[in-house]
């Protein structure tokens, strides 16, 4: 990790940043090391979070978290997938269905519903093949979910892939454990 990039207060944040992150900051009761660090973009991290909240209104919940968990998973960012865990777990999706999201398997996923199984592939494929030959898994999510909400995960993938590049660059730990890191510590 980079100790180039200083972590910001909150007070340092700019007034914007300020605005859009103080429900959260309230709520965990911390302001986390990738705003610290993208707080030197006030400009660029505002419309990420109304982005953020966007999405939350595009998608039912369960698909937001699909898809948050299945980026993470696929692209190693832990400090993400962590997070989505504990907010999977409060939303009570259940840790069996954590689970089965994170195996990326979602052929063999029987916790998953057909919709979230076809998300999962897709969000997969657009990332692994980068986004290239992925139509039919595009028209299969749509049969499932329809054409605004496999917008909106289209959108989201690029939200998380983001936050990912982001974490991995700067190697940002993970504010909190995994869920299933919490049962075999406990």
């Amino acid at each position: 990790m980079t100790d180039r990039i200083e972590r910001l207060t909150f007070d340092q944040l700019a007034p914007a940043a300020q605005s859009v992150l103080e429900a959260r900051v309230k709520r965990l009761g911390y302001l986390g090391e990738f705003f610290r660090c993208a707080g030197h973009q006030p400009n660029i991290l505002v419309p990420f979070m109304e982005m953020t909240e966007a999405l939350k209104n595009a998608l039912p919940d369960r698909l937001t978290e699909l898809g948050a968990l299945t980026v993470a998973s696929v692209m190693g960012n832990d400090y993400e997938r962590h997070q989505h865990e504990r907010l999977s777990r409060k939303l009570g999706f259940g840790d069996a269905w954590v689970a089965a999201v994170e195996q990326l398997k979602p052929d063999t996923a029987p916790s998953l519903s057909d919709a979230e199984r076809a998300v999962q592939r897709l969000v997969i494929a657009a990332i692994e093949q980068r986004g290239h030959d992925v139509g039919p898994l595009l028209d299969t999510s749509i049969d499932h979910i329809g054409p605004d909400q496999a917008i909106a995960i289209l959108f989201l993938v690029g939200r998380y892939l983001t936050h990912a590049i982001i974490v991995n660059v700067l190697s940002l730990a993970p504010p909190v454990p995994s869920i299933f890191e919490e049962e075999t510590q406990g």
